[in-house]
């Protein structure tokens, strides 16, 4: 059975609007199966989402909406329960000493599909942007918008 399987890709959009990355990280999810097929399915959000250390050896995302699975029975999951994220020890190390000593913060980006159709999630290691950082993007982004206009009217 070699069926083409559509790629899932989740991204909050909001974060690099909101945040200045600095580092990013593969992580993976502990999921349920119900969790699994609802994200394959492209109902999931992480606008509201975040990370938190429980411990300096355990990352936890918080908040993360997975709505329902249409054909789940009794056993589905809860829509924003906390997930735990898998990464090595050292990275988590570094991670957990970045937010403490600096006032970083753990951001996740998006939810896809890698290798063997298993479900990661990119985490930022982030620093907040002040109003005027912004308003530069909002520029940049504005004038590469005319400038590809332009292109399109000369090509």
């Amino acid at each position: 059975m070699c069926s083409m399987q559509k790629e899932v890709s989740i991204v909050n959009r909001k974060a690099k609007f909101e945040y200045q990355f600095l580092q990013t990280f593969e992580a993976g999810i502990s999921l349920l199966g119900t969790e699994v097929k609802s994200i394959r399915n492209g109902n999931a959000n992480l606008t509201d989402a975040y990370c938190l250390f429980k411990s300096p050896t355990e990352l936890i995302l918080k908040s993360l909406y997975i709505g329902e699975y249409e054909a789940g029975n009794q056993f589905n999951h809860e829509t924003r329960r906390d997930r735990k994220l898998l990464l090595r020890k050292s990275e988590l190390k570094k991670l957990h000493r970045r937010t403490t000593e600096k006032g970083l913060t753990i951001v996740p980006y998006k939810i896809y599909s890698a290798d063997r159709r298993l479900l990661k999630i990119e985490i930022a290691l982030a620093q907040g942007k002040k109003s005027y950082d912004k308003r530069n993007s909002i520029k940049e982004r504005e004038s590469k918008r005319d400038l590809d206009r332009l292109n399109k009217m000369y090509s």
